[in-house]
């Protein structure tokens, strides 16, 4: 489950020096209990199945914000990624790019947390994104992104088994494609040779020895 995915990732962030900072008050795993749980209360029906909120503001006293400040941009990663996962078990959609910001709140008192769930549609719905093995992610455009070994790549791979320009990133009226680009040693997806794939949510594709995840949010 991603939640769970989320709490063993959690542990690990918060070792060491941050480890005393979470003895008592807010704790970070009870923000992404409480994200899923509005995600599953806010979700409606939408022409491509079930639609989710994709923004949250997560509010906080100043008190517990600043126990958090020394690792805010790596925990909203991590909340965003939670959402990402629960989303793809649940078979939910997105109308935009995944946000979660953390924001103090005076009016709040030590322990309270408020959670602002929307919907907001993107400029051209959920963008697509690839992730690396590194846990880099690069957003799709309309503009096709070459994977290859060559700088000029948007998706630039240092694999040697991995051609000049090796594939290519498509958006057309279906979505995503990935297309071989007559590379020395082809692609995969999900396992499966193939020269032309229409991307889905989740799909593995694997470039020379290197697996590249495509994500629709």
């Amino acid at each position: 489950m991603g939640l769970q995915r989320f709490e063993r990732r959690l542990e690990r962030l918060v070792e060491g020096a941050f480890g005393k900072a979470f003895r008592s008050g807010l704790q970070p795993v009870e923000i992404g209990r409480r994200i899923i749980r509005e995600m599953d209360a806010q979700r409606s029906l939408g022409v491509r199945g079930t639609v989710v909120p994709n923004e949250f503001v997560v509010a906080m006293s100043s008190e517990d914000s600043e126990r958090f400040a020394g690792f805010r941009d790596a925990l909203q990663q991590e909340l965003a990624d939670a959402v990402r996962e629960h989303a793809r078990e649940e078979g939910y959609h997105f109308a935009g790019p995944v946000e979660v910001t953390i924001e103090d709140d005076a009016s709040l008192r030590r322990g309270d947390l408020h959670i602002g769930a929307t919907i907001v549609a993107g400029a051209h719905g959920a963008p697509g994104t690839v992730v690396l093995p590194d846990g880099r992610r690069i957003e799709l455009s309309d503009e096709p992104a070459v994977i290859g070994r060559m700088p000029d790549c948007a998706i630039a791979l240092s694999d040697p088994q991995v051609s000049r320009h090796h594939a290519e990133i498509r958006r057309d009226e279906r979505g995503y494609r990935v297309v071989d680009l007559d590379s020395t040693n082809g692609i995969q997806v999900n396992g499966t040779q193939t020269r032309d794939h229409v991307l889905s949510d989740g799909d593995v594709i694997l470039v020379g020895a290197t697996s590249i995840r495509y994500e629709e949010s």
